[in-house]
């Protein structure tokens, strides 16, 4: 039995503007429908598989688990980061929680926002380099380069034909000229940042090579406690985590470490211009998503979240419009993306931040209008969950039900309204919400006031609601 670990932390900011800080790549419903993060949970679906642990940013814990529960699956556990510590503290804790079951259990160590269109390939390659894991190996998964790509890491590996090989040297990001002569050497790989090893391997090689960072993991997984479906750290003690990776702590410096050359159709996709790579193109070469249309253009990307995008006599070019923003690049420049997002950032931008929706434990909230003194969203609340009792120092609300039958206490009344139906929440009024159906709720919310933002919610105990 393989523990599989799936980070699931990063933002992916040249995927901007769909990827913001609150919905990053790894979460976008760009394949298929389903989200990177979604594939590499399916991937590791399977009977020889535990289920999964799931590392990820607390930001982000109800968009992980809306999206395990889209796929029906349910996590191991789903261990919430207070900040981002890069990927050695997490290949620890996992090793740490595996070992509370059995110290010999073996990790597979996954980013989520990885594409592998060969996954029968890749997952031969695990089980190929578990025998090497079980003799006190890390196992790290090099994918066989198709061109001489200057954006990833490279990894030399010793010549053979064995499944799994020692490891010679890691390579930073090369230049064009380094990353030609790699390419022609051919001992070289991509580093994939995939890991395969046992639980006491790792301890090992944390207490040898970074033994204050070892002692100082322990501490903050004693602080574990649970709240609701997740296991929070304390933040003070996490912050104080070395923010290090796996590569420079443990692997450039072990002598147990070796590699397993697969080529399994992979993907960073960290970028505009390697998303359109692995999309469905027309004759032309253009790919679209969402409703785009191309007239006179070649080898373009379009992207419409809603709404419609016509690209007309371009070349290489891509186009992502989002509810609230809209990119029109090069795809050579696709890389320059980041640079926009980090100008708008120091701008105080919040379309780098802020997706239009919003996940919660109830269900989500999706802003489509705001102005001064108002701000309008939908709302959809799941069957059988309710919102918090709260009330308001600065705003009234005006509650819409488009679909479903929702149950509202205002002021300690409760009634039911149906679609079409309205309610008027007064300014300081003790509100709540409720979804006592089979269906979801969905309904539009105005908010009208003198300041709207979210810490004016005073939340009330809950036994002072009517059950």
């Amino acid at each position: 039995m393989i523990f599989p670990c799936i980070l699931s932390g990063g933002v992916g900011s040249r995927l901007w503007p769909l990827s913001r800080t609150d919905r990053p790549k790894q979460f976008l419903p760009l394949f298929g429908g389903e989200s990177l993060f979604q594939k590499t949970c399916k991937r590791v679906n399977r009977p020889d598989f535990a289920a999964p642990i799931v590392i990820g940013s607390n930001a982000h814990r109800f968009l992980i688990g809306e999206q395990l529960n889209e796929l029906g699956l349910e996590a191991q556990s789903i261990l919430l980061e207070p900040v981002g510590r890069n990927t050695a503290p997490p290949a620890l804790m996992t090793a740490l929680i595996a070992a509370e079951t059995d110290p010999n259990a073996l990790i597979l160590l996954l980013p989520s926002d990885h594409l592998i269109r060969k996954e029968n390939l890749f997952l031969t390659a695990v089980h190929q380099a578990e025998t090497a894991a079980r003799a006190g190996k890390i196992v790290t998964f090099g994918i066989e380069p198709s061109e001489a790509n200057t954006g990833y890491g490279y990894i030399k590996v010793a010549s053979g034909s064995e499944p799994v090989r020692p490891v010679e040297a890691f390579v930073e990001k090369p230049d064009q000229d380094r990353a030609d002569a790699f390419l022609k050497d051919g001992s070289y790989v991509w580093n994939a940042g995939i890991f395969l090893y046992a639980a006491n391997t790792m301890i090992d090689a944390f207490k040898k090579h970074q033994p204050e960072l070892y002692e100082n993991i322990v501490a903050v997984m004693k602080t574990r406690h649970g709240d609701l479906d997740f296991t929070r750290l304390n933040q003070e003690a996490f912050e104080a985590l070395d923010n290090i990776s796996i590569d420079y702590a443990i692997m450039e410096k072990a002598d147990n470490v070796v590699c397993a050359p697969v080529a399994p159709e992979w993907d960073d996709l960290g970028s505009w211009s390697a998303i359109w790579t692995v999309l469905d193109k027309d004759a032309q070469g253009n790919s679209g998503l969402g409703d785009a249309r191309f007239l006179d253009s070649n080898n373009c990307l379009a992207y419409a979240e809603r709404g419609l995008v016509s690209v007309i006599g371009l070349e290489d070019v891509m186009v992502i419009a989002t509810t609230d923003s809209v990119l029109v690049a090069h795809k050579d420049k696709a890389q320059d993306v980041k640079t926009v997002v980090e100008q708008l950032k120091a701008e105080g931008r919040h379309e780098v931040d802020r997706h239009p929706r919003s996940y919660r434990p109830w269900g989500y909230t999706e802003r489509i209008n705001a102005g001064e003194r108002f701000s309008v969203q939908s709302m959809m609340i799941k069957p059988g969950k309710r919102l918090s009792l709260q009330s308001h120092l600065h705003r009234t609300e005006h509650w819409v039900v488009v679909s479903g039958t929702l149950e509202i206490t205002i002021n300690g009344e409760t009634r039911l309204l149906s679609e079409n139906q309205s309610a008027y929440v007064p300014l300081g009024a003790q509100h709540t919400l409720h979804n006592p159906g089979k269906i979801p709720v969905r309904m539009i919310e105005v908010q009208s006031g003198t300041y709207l933002q979210e810490d004016d919610i005073r939340r009330h105990p809950e036994t002072s609601q009517n059950p």
